[in-house]
C-alpha cells in the first residue's frame, strides 16, 4: 500500500511551507504535519487497504480520529491519531518510538534534578531538553504513564527460542547517601528463524547469584522454551544460577573473553602475543575433536614454563567448545557475546548523560525504554541475524 506520490510531495510541500515561512518556530507545524501523514499511512497498511479501497484483504476499516496533545522537545504537539475498527488494534507505532526513549531519559535526569542531586551537566541537558520548569507532580505522571508501558513489555509472555544471549553491565546509583554499582542484566534470544529479539532485562544491587536465578526464573515463567545454547561472559554467580535453573541446556562461554582473560596467567609479556595465536587456533579448529587435540597440545606445551597458564587452559577453555555441536553457520554469531557488547556501546551512551541514577527504579525505566526501543527495530526490519 502506498499513498500516491502526489500526496506525499503535498505533504513535503505543506512542511517546507510552514519552515520557510515562520523559521525554527514552523518545525513544530511541520513534525505535526509529517507525523499525521506517517500515522495515516501506517493505518492503511494495518488494514492492507487504502481508505474506501474496495479488496479481499482488508482486515478492518478507517474509523476517525482521536486528537492528542503530546509533549516534544519543540513544544505541545496536536496530534489526530488514526483509529479503526474491525479485527485489527491498532496504535502507531511511529508515535511511541520517537517519544519513549527520550521520556525516559527525560524521566531519569528530571528525577536527579528534583531530588537534589544533579550536576551542571544535569541541569544544562534538562533546560535544554524541556526548560527547567519541571514540577513533581509532572515528573510522576510521566512516570505512572512510561511505567505501565514498559513494565507490561518486560512481563510479556515469550516463546519458542533457540539461542539465548546474557550479559550484565554495572551502572552508578545513589543508595542511602552512598553511590554504589548496580547490576543491570539483559537477555537477548534468536528463534527459529534466526531474527533476534530483546527478551527482558533486570536491575538489582543483590548478591549476583540469586538476581541471576531470579532473572532466569522470570524468563521462564514468561514462557521461554526451546533452547539449544546459552552464550555469555563468566559474571561471578552467573554459572550457578545457570545450573540450578537451566541446567541441560549446553553454555557456551564468550571466546573473546576468555582470549582476555588468559592474559592475567601469561607470566612472561613477551609471550602475550603467541598465547594469543595458540588461543585463537583452538577456537579456529575445523571440529571440536580437533579443538581437543590442539588445547591438549598446547597444555603440554606451556606446562613447564608458564605451569598456572596451563592449568587455568585445561579447565576454563572447554567452557567456550559448545558452539562446536551446532551447525557450522552458527559459529561465528554465537561463539562470543559480541553482538551484546554492540547493543551495550548503545546503552552506555545513553546512560552516560545521567551518570549517576537516584534509585535502581529509574536505571531500569531508562534501560527498559532503550531495549524496547531496540526490540521494536529488530521486529521492524524483519531481517535475519542467523542464517539457520
Amino acid at each position: 500500500m502506498h499513498h500516491s506520490t502526489q500526496e506525499n510531495s503535498s505533504v513535503l510541500l505543506e512542511m517546507i511551507q510552514q519552515v520557510t515561512e515562520n523559521g525554527e518556530s514552523g518545525m513544530l507545524e511541520a513534525m505535526r504535519v509529517l507525523l499525521n501523514e506517517a500515522m495515516k499511512v501506517e493505518r492503511s497498511n494495518s488494514l492492507e487497504a487504502d481508505p474506501y479501497e474496495r479488496n479481499e484483504s482488508r482486515l478492518g476499516y478507517a474509523n476517525g480520529y482521536k486528537n492528542k496533545t503530546v509533549n516534544t522537545r519543540l513544544g505541545a504537539m496536536k496530534l489526530n491519531i488514526p483509529q479503526v475498527r474491525g479485527e485489527i488494534d491498532f496504535y502507531p507505532s511511529s508515535l511511541e518510538k520517537g517519544l519513549r526513549s527520550e521520556r525516559a531519559l527525560m524521566t531519569a535526569m528530571a528525577e536527579s534534578y528534583i531530588q537534589g542531586t544533579s550536576t551542571r551537566k544535569v541541569t544544562k541537558l534538562l533546560e535544554k531538553m524541556c526548560g527547567l520548569s519541571v514540577s513533581k507532580s509532572q515528573v510522576s505522571r510521566v512516570v505512572t504513564e512510561l511505567d505501565e508501558s514498559l513494565e507490561k513489555w518486560r512481563n510479556r509472555p515469550l516463546g519458542k527460542y533457540s539461542y539465548l544471549l546474557v550479559d550484565a553491565r554495572y551502572e552508578k546509583v545513589r543508595v542511602d547517601k552512598t553511590v554504589r554499582d548496580c547490576a543491570l542484566l539483559i537477555a537477548y534470544g534468536i528463534d527459529e528463524s534466526g531474527k533476534r529479539s530483546v527478551l527482558g532485562t533486570s536491575v538489582s544491587l543483590s548478591e549476583a547469584e540469586v538476581h541471576w536465578r531470579n532473572f532466569f526464573l522470570s524468563l521462564n515463567a514468561r514462557g521461554l522454551h526451546g533452547l539449544k545454547m546459552i552464550t555469555s561472559d563468566s559474571h561471578s554467580g552467573l554459572k550457578a544460577a545457570l545450573k540450578t535453573v537451566f541446567g541441560s541446556i549446553p553454555w557456551q562461554r564468550c571466546q573473546f573473553h576468555l582470549q582476555q582473560n588468559a592474559g592475567a596467567y601469561v607470566p612472561k609479556k613477551a609471550m602475550r602475543s603467541e598465547v594469543a595465536q595458540d588461543i585463537r587456533d583452538i577456537f579456529n579448529a575445523p571440529s571440536k575433536l580437533e579443538a581437543e587435540r590442539l588445547l591438549k597440545l598446547t597444555c603440554l606445551k606451556y606446562e613447564e614454563k608458564a605451569s598456572h597458564l596451563s592449568e587455568w587452559m585445561e579447565s576454563a577453555l572447554p567452557e567456550g567448545f559448545s558452539v562446536f555441536d551446532l551447525e557450522r553457520s552458527c559459529w561465528t554469531k554465537l561463539r562470543t557475546t559480541n553482538m551484546v557488547e554492540r547493543q551495550n556501546r548503545e546503552i552506555l551512551r545513553r546512560t552516560r548523560t545521567v551518570s549517576i541514577f537516584p534509585n535502581e527504579a529509574s536505571l531500569l525505566r531508562l534501560a527498559s525504554a532503550i531495549l524496547m526501543e531496540l526490540d521494536e527495530t529488530w521486529i521492524a526490519t524483519k531481517r535475519v541475524y542467523l542464517s539457520v
